[in-house]
């Protein structure tokens, strides 16, 4: 089976919202400039009078046997370098010799193995095992060994909410534990560029959920490589005592040497790396024992193919691999043919999600707390079209 065509989609249609979908920004490592520190860029689209409007892109391998392997929503620099520089690469190839093709289009981005360009890599790779999943009429983890387990716990991860009322954080945790979500994950709103004040807003917010949600029941906290070392141990030392499951991504992932301070310095565990990319990016980490839990993104790190690989090094090291919740469906595959043990989560971006999977017929939910791995062949992902208000096939 040949691939004879990639295509790119672009498809625009309208979430429909009450209010802004946003309501606040969580901290960014640009906050340490003024100018940045109250910017409200909006994610995945812009917000508009009848609800928040999406314009995103879809990758779509074509072979000709008939067979269509989709991903997606990606953005359009990853169609981009799909498209101009990913394309050729893949016309004509065995669409089944995935461990080749993904080594071809590494082997080609020498001046991108990471960023965006591997972004591209992760976006064929995972349409590729869609595709292969079609093929056979198999759900994706029976082609990787699953399933070990069909129902994920899922947490709640609360991006986009506001955390400045904490009247409403406090209503809003007790919701989403009555939902059945196993566990909660907050962002900080503030770093070390907004002093003391910001510090103790920041603590005031773990308190007020630790109160909501009561004590056996896991809440993450989420610095978006926006803090230093000494910021995190100061933040550590206030709020150990409400038990934060983990902090997340405390500094930017360049500084492993920051990460290695901190497991020193703070007994709080430490995830991470969601922003690394491939499994030597990831080797690092877990060489020096940086992290307790490692966030690969599947569409970002290299794909299904890439994070087994990730996830497999990290079990050697006793290390929990949790990814980063941007790739709903490639994720629940990827769960299911973990131990439970080394993935007892699966992150659910609330608000993301509706974003991320607004053009698909049936988006993953999460029902009493838990996600159901699809059952359908391939990835399970099929493009609604009476949520298309706009398209077109770029980059042709």
């Amino acid at each position: 089976m040949r691939i004879s065509e990639v295509r790119l989609r672009q498809l625009q249609g309208t979430l429909p919202t009450e209010g802004d979908l946003w309501e606040e920004r969580l901290v960014r490592p640009v906050d340490v400039y003024p100018e940045f520190r109250n910017r409200n860029d909006h994610e995945g689209g812009t917000q508009g009078p009848d609800g928040f409007k999406i314009a995103t892109y879809f990758v779509e391998i074509h072979t000709d046997e008939g067979v269509c392997g989709l991903a997606g929503p990606i953005p359009e620099t990853v169609a981009f370098i799909i498209a101009k520089h990913l394309r050729k690469l893949l016309v004509g190839q065995d669409a089944i010799a995935g461990e080749k093709l993904w080594d071809q289009m590494h082997r080609a981005m020498v001046h991108g193995r990471q960023g965006d360009a591997m972004l591209a890599i992760s976006a064929v790779d995972c349409a590729l095992w869609d595709l292969r999943g079609k093929w056979l009429n198999q759900p994706v983890y029976r082609l990787l060994g699953g399933p070990t387990q069909t129902q994920i716990p899922a947490y709640a991860s609360m991006l986009g909410f506001s955390v400045l009322d904490l009247e409403k954080v406090h209503a809003r945790a007790i919701e989403y534990k009555k939902l059945g979500y196993r566990a909660q994950k907050w962002f900080f709103r503030h770093g070390p560029m907004s002093g003391a004040e910001g510090l103790k807003m920041n603590v005031e917010l773990v308190r007020t959920l630790r109160e909501a949600v009561g004590e056996d029941y896991d809440l993450m906290f989420d610095c978006w490589q926006a803090m230093d070392v000494g910021y995190v141990v100061e933040l550590a030392s206030r709020i150990e005592k409400y038990r934060p499951k983990w902090l997340e991504e405390c500094v930017m992932p360049d500084r492993l040497d920051s990460y290695a301070k901190l497991r020193e310095r703070i007994s709080i565990p430490l995830s991470g790396a969601e922003h690394e990319y491939t499994r030597w990016g990831f080797k690092r980490f877990l060489d020096v024992g940086a992290l307790d839990v490692i966030q690969p993104d599947i569409y970002w790190c290299g794909g299904l193919t890439e994070t087994l690989k990730i996830a497999a090094y990290a079990t050697a090291h006793d290390v929990v691999t949790i990814p980063h919740g941007h790739s709903s469906f490639a994720t629940a595959h990827f769960s299911a043919v973990q131990s439970p043990i080394h993935t007892p989560y699966q992150e659910y971006l609330v608000k993301w999600n509706a974003v991320h999977q607004h053009f698909l017929v049936d988006p993953l939910d999460v029902i009493n707390g838990m996600i159901e791995v699809p059952e359908r062949p391939g990835l399970a992902m099929e493009i609604d079209d009476s949520k298309i208000e706009q398209q077109a096939v770029v980059f042709a």
